[in-house]
């Protein structure tokens, strides 16, 4: 689970305008902390099937989240993706 200061600072270099918390940019970049946690956290404990389901549903929601938004602006999209949000 990501902390709230984390959660600020990645809110803080992804953010659209300066009030902006539910952006997809945003979304994605938090989305993608909590893949990489669950991650680490499954390579330790590989018995955790909910935990497991929980990585699934949170990568199939970042993959909506990026299906739409290179569907609505491919900009913003391509620069998500040159940031490395995603490997």
């Amino acid at each position: 689970m990501l902390t709230k200061t984390k959660k600020e600072k990645i809110i803080e270099k992804f953010k659209v305008h300066k009030t902006d918390t539910g952006s997809p940019q945003v979304q994605v970049a938090l989305l993608t902390e909590e893949v990489k946690e669950l991650t680490k956290h499954l390579q330790d404990h590989k018995k955790d099937f909910s935990s497991r389901r929980g990585l699934i549903k949170k990568v199939g929601e970042r993959r909506k989240l990026l299906k739409y938004l290179k569907k609505e602006d491919l900009k913003a999209h391509d620069e998500l993706l040159q940031n490395k949000v995603i490997k």
